[in-house]
């Protein structure tokens, strides 16, 4: 609570003036209808409510004195609410009033994390006091807040601040016309909201229309394709007299640093063993001296079955328009935004019951895609890192782009109460209006308490509509979470598939089982991926997770939640400590967050032009990349993995990676 300097004067100053002036105070009429016990018991209550008055509050003030018109100091702390009906009794919660703005949460540290429970404009609100019994009742119309304080002093603090901040408010909006010629210089903070909303419009206006230009390409290209595939099922004469042109992913294939292969087939042909499809389907660029086609069966030509089938887009070089500023590094740190949900694993003696806590941590990570269908991530350069450090969750991570044909991206985290790694290889499956996202890595977490360590899998991600401004996402498909260390238990979760004349209440629907040796089902949960999961087996039922509340004005910065925006924070005294592959330090994303698109594209074409020359001079060595920070391996079912070789965090310490020779990316 802000109760120092001329913030304290000036309140201790009105809150004597509170006393004086009283009387100027409406007062609610005198009911003149029963003399009864009860009726005059009622007439006291009313008599003891004194509703403020915006007119005196403001002649009070010095309306036309500047100080007026700066933001009164923040006033926080507890105080008691009201329940909300039909609950009785009051609870204790931890109010806010900043700039005009009251708002409240269960505990100061929610407020730190932005996990607000509600907020009022007071300078809208009907302010009603009781000095007997240090109430405040403020009423917005739409919302009714019921307060009261712990002690006098307390009350006459938070009535003042109240009445500071309602007056600052309705004094700035009367100037706001005289302050015209300097609002256009200066704009405020709402005004620059609304230029970043109209700047978010033409993007994704501009981002609409080059989707639309790429699928035209894609027509192009698959003509292109097809004409070529047709005049090789021709006897050779007849292919040298009608020499056709080449295909448009041929001409492009060093430009978008990948072929652009057809890829044939449904949209399950997805190898188990690697991750990967088999020949036919994989997204790898052909070696020197190898034709970037692979051999298709005659029945494969029929158009009507492969136009746009499968068409895999996840090499294709993307203008920075369409991207988000977090890199895929960066959203794979994403998913350890519930990362309590492990701690809380780690300290849960039923196995059955740890289970149903990993479940949800597996869950939990989809939700980031709510809010987040309009753009893609930044693809990491071949050596990219990011690293992450959550003293306030006790966890850190590093994560590093180990391959390139195919992407590969890894990370490790540790903490006192998990493990956590995975590398995952994404393959886009374009299907004309819709595009399917297959994650092919796995991902695993083990607790030491315990001893276990649990592996899943993800499932497949699909964005509709790609084509039109009603884009929306879903997931869907079998996670199946197996403790590698026991047999006693296995999860199933299913993500269920919406139907087109399914209702919207049943979206993003996803179910899940724990299962014991015999095959009998111990816990039962489910819910919405994005609004949480209940469970109704636990000794007491409970909802196990909840997404947290979204930032105010979300929807103009990529739909990031609290978190993901902290990812691309990068203070004063982190940066020295980075090695300069760092996602952090990556001038086209910090371009493309700060706006300038226009230069983040320009940026972007030259750290692909790098990447593609630093390819070409390891190719004429005879050598290929090394991770600097992981390790291939094999895991227990013999697939290949990244694994940590826990050399990041020794070298950060000593000697530093100022003091290291370290790859120039960008």
């Amino acid at each position: 609570m802000d109760l120092s300097g001329s913030s304290l004067n000036r309140s201790q100053s009105l809150a004597s003036g509170l006393e004086k002036t009283s009387h100027t105070w409406n007062k609610p009429a005198h009911s003149q209808s029963s003399s009864t016990l009860s009726s005059r018991h009622s007439r006291q209550i009313i008599k003891d409510w004194e509703v403020i008055d915006d007119l005196q509050v403001e002649m009070q003030g010095a309306g036309d004195d500047p100080q007026d018109r700066t933001a009164p100091g923040i006033c926080e702390g507890y105080l008691l609410k009201r329940r909300k009906w039909p609950l009785k009794g009051w609870h204790k919660r931890y109010f806010v009033l900043e700039g005009g703005i009251l708002r409240y949460s269960k505990n100061q540290q929610d407020v730190a994390r932005g996990r607000v429970q509600g907020s009022l404009d007071v300078s809208l609100a009907v302010i009603s006091i009781n000095k007997k019994s240090n109430r405040i009742d403020l009423d917005a119309g739409d919302i009714l807040y019921h307060m009261k304080a712990k002690s006098h002093e307390l009350f006459y603090i938070w009535v003042t601040k109240l009445q500071a901040h309602r007056l600052y408010k309705k004094n700035e909006a009367a100037h706001v016309h005289s302050s015209f010629l300097h609002t256009l210089s200066l704009p405020t903070a709402a005004e620059q909201a609304q230029r970043n909303g109209d700047l978010i419009s033409h993007l994704d206006s501009l981002a609409h229309f080059i989707l639309c230009l790429f699928y035209l390409y894609l027509v192009a290209d698959f003509l292109c394709s097809f004409l070529f595939l047709f005049l090789r099922c021709q006897p050779e004469a007849v292919r040298r007299s009608s020499q056709g042109p080449p295909s448009v992913a041929d001409s492009a294939a060093e430009y978008f640093d990948a072929s652009d292969d057809i890829l044939w087939g449904s949209s399950s042909e997805v190898s188990d063993e690697s991750g990967l499809s088999d020949g036919s389907t994989t997204n790898s660029e052909p070696e020197e001296g190898h034709s970037g086609y692979t051999s298709i069966s005659d029945q494969s030509l029929n158009p009507l079955v492969c136009f746009f089938t499968g068409k895999d887009l996840a090499r294709v070089s993307m203008p920075a328009v369409l991207n988000e500023p977090i890199n895929l590094l960066q959203r794979l740190c994403e998913e350890l935004e519930y990362s309590e949900l492990l701690d809380t694993a780690n300290n849960t003696s039923d196995p059955y019951q740890r289970m149903v806590y990993i479940a949800a941590f597996a869950i939990s990570g989809y939700s980031t895609a709510t809010f987040r269908n309009r753009y893609k991530p930044v693809n990491p350069i071949l050596g990219e890192t990011y690293e992450c450090i959550r003293e306030d969750r006790g966890f850190r991570l590093i994560s590093e782009q180990v391959c390139h044909h195919p992407p590969i991206s890894a990370c490790h985290a540790d903490s006192e109460n998990f493990s956590f790694w995975q590398d995952q290889r994404w393959k886009n499956k374009f299907w004309g209006k819709s595009l399917e996202i297959l994650p092919t890595g796995m991902v695993n977490v083990t607790l030491p308490r315990y001893g276990d360590h649990y592996e899943w899998n993800k499932v497949v991600t699909c964005i509709h509509n790609v084509f039109s401004q009603q884009r929306y996402l879903e997931h869907y498909g079998e996670v199946i979470i197996k403790n590698l260390k026991s047999n006693i238990c296995t999860c199933k979760i299913t993500f269920v598939k919406s139907r087109y004349w399914g209702s919207e209440t049943n979206k993003n629907e996803v179910q899940g089982v724990v299962l014991d040796q015999s095959g009998s089902a111990i816990h039962r949960f489910g819910g919405l991926w994005h609004e949480g999961i209940f469970c109704d087996t636990l000794p007491t039922p409970k909802c196990i997770w909840k997404p947290n509340p979204q930032p105010k004005d979300y929807l103009l910065y990529y739909g990031f939640s609290s978190f993901a925006m902290e990812l691309n924070e990068l203070p004063s005294d982190l940066k020295p400590l980075l090695p300069p592959t760092d996602t952090r330090l990556r001038p086209d994303q910090r371009m493309l967050e700060d706006g300038r698109v226009d230069e983040a594209d320009i940026k972007k074409d030259k750290i692909e032009e790098m990447q593609r020359e630093r390819r070409k001079e390891l190719a004429k060595r005879g050598e290929e990349h090394v991770p600097r920070f992981f390790k291939r391996s094999k895991d227990s079912s013999g697939r290949d993995v990244w694994l940590t070789n826990g050399t990041y965090w020794k070298l950060r310490e000593n000697p530093g990676f100022a003091n290291l020779e370290n790859l120039t990316l960008w």
